[in-house]
């Protein structure tokens, strides 16, 4: 820690003192430090492992091409560490979805969906600079639209399937090439990779979206599918009330039309949509499923929070209704029936915040009181 103090320090000309760990996690430290006025900055140290280098190289490039985030105040490749502002203790969107306020979860999400999309917009003509910004923080690890994840997890998902006694019906070894088309080339966008709730604060100047871990540009259907799943990658998924998954759908919609016209195309919308949703249910599956022998929640401290076996079942269901996607539909509802069926699990409750939604009492600033790290 005293090395990593040294080093953000002589970066900002200035000495940091009393650094207060806000969690990091088994790529990065992450510290609250103290600089010589008596203000506060975010030191964010990577480990030397592959993922913990193509971290710092997408989160020192995604910054650093300045359209959101945390200002980067200073970066030391050779550590390598990120010093960014401080933004503060603003509640996170999970926050106030796992709290007691509907009126303050309502406005969370949207205010979450327009900057995503507001972010997607200001970003199509910028990738070129993230290109060169790559380069300049490049610590040899391949850039995550690069990385062949989405077309590799098909063959991860027949495997899955032949483990677990489930016959892949004729026709989806194909559906599952064409499904792995997606992610990038089509329609475009910024997104900071990891748009999950607790990345999120509402502060009092808005939305400030933290953690740029898997900076990339992708298809703004694989992130507008946040809105409709919801939150594709997530922990904190629990099912949205009727009604409010549109809303926050059509508000990222709205922003990324300006840039994208045929985006208005109702047609091409949903088909696309749709798509995303596949990948997504896909990637939920190759992960989460070889780990729900054993059901545990999908976080280690949050709570409440639902557990792996409910996330799955609640992903296959949706996916179980892709018409254009027969054998993919097919094959989630064989996941239903010949492995969820066993599950003694109920059903994805919805968000805590919605259930109070007629008495609007006032929510916490923080859903609990452990130290949490945004960034």
């Amino acid at each position: 820690m005293e090395s990593i103090l040294r080093a953000a320090g002589a970066l900002l000309d200035t000495e940091l003192s009393g650094p207060v760990d806000l969690g990091g996690s088994s790529r990065s430290t992450v510290l609250r430090c103290t600089t010589a006025d008596g203000g506060s900055v975010i030191v964010k140290a990577y480990g030397d492992g592959p993922d913990s280098l193509r971290c710092f190289t997408a989160e020192a490039a995604g910054l650093s091409l300045g359209i959101a985030g945390p200002e980067v105040l200073g970066v030391d490749i050779a550590i390598p560490l990120l010093v960014m502002a401080d933004l503060g203790d603003a509640p996170t969107l999970a926050d106030v979805l796992l709290g007691n306020d509907p009126a303050a979860a309502e406005a969370g999400l949207l205010a979450w969906a327009r900057g995503l999309g507001r972010l997607a917009a200001a970003s199509v003509h910028r990738r070129a600079d993230l290109t060169l910004l790559w380069a300049r923080y490049d610590k040899g690890m391949p850039s995550w639209e690069e990385d062949p994840w989405i077309p590799r997890n098909p063959a991860a998902l027949l495997a899955l399937l032949d483990d677990a006694g489930v016959a892949a019906p004729a026709g989806l070894a194909e559906e599952l090439a064409r499904i792995g088309t997606a992610g990038g080339e089509e329609y475009p966008a910024f997104t900071p990779g990891d748009t999950c709730p607790d990345n999120n604060l509402l502060t009092a100047e808005g939305l400030r979206l933290i953690d740029f871990e898997a900076a990339c540009y992708q298809s703004v259907f694989m992130t507008a599918a946040y809105c409709r799943m919801p939150f594709s990658s997530c922990w904190c998924v629990f099912a949205l009330p009727p009604g409010t998954a549109a809303e926050i759908e059509q508000a990222y919609r709205d922003e990324v039309v300006g840039v994208y016209p045929a985006l208005a195309d109702d047609d091409v919308w949903q088909a696309g949509m749709r798509q995303a949703i596949a990948v997504w249910t896909v990637d939920a599956t190759v992960r989460v499923l070889p780990r729900s022998a054993q059901d545990a929640p999908l976080h280690r401290t949050r709570r409440p929070v639902p557990t792996r076996r409910q996330l799955l079942r609640h992903r296959w269901e949706m996916a179980s209704g892709l018409e254009e996607f027969p054998a993919l539909a097919e094959t989630m509802c064989s996941l239903l029936r010949e492995v969820a069926g066993d599950w003694d699990v109920p059903a994805l409750p919805g968000y805590p915040a919605f259930a109070n939604r007629e008495t609007r009492t006032p929510a916490p600033s923080a859903a609990n009181t452990e130290t949490r790290n945004p960034y």
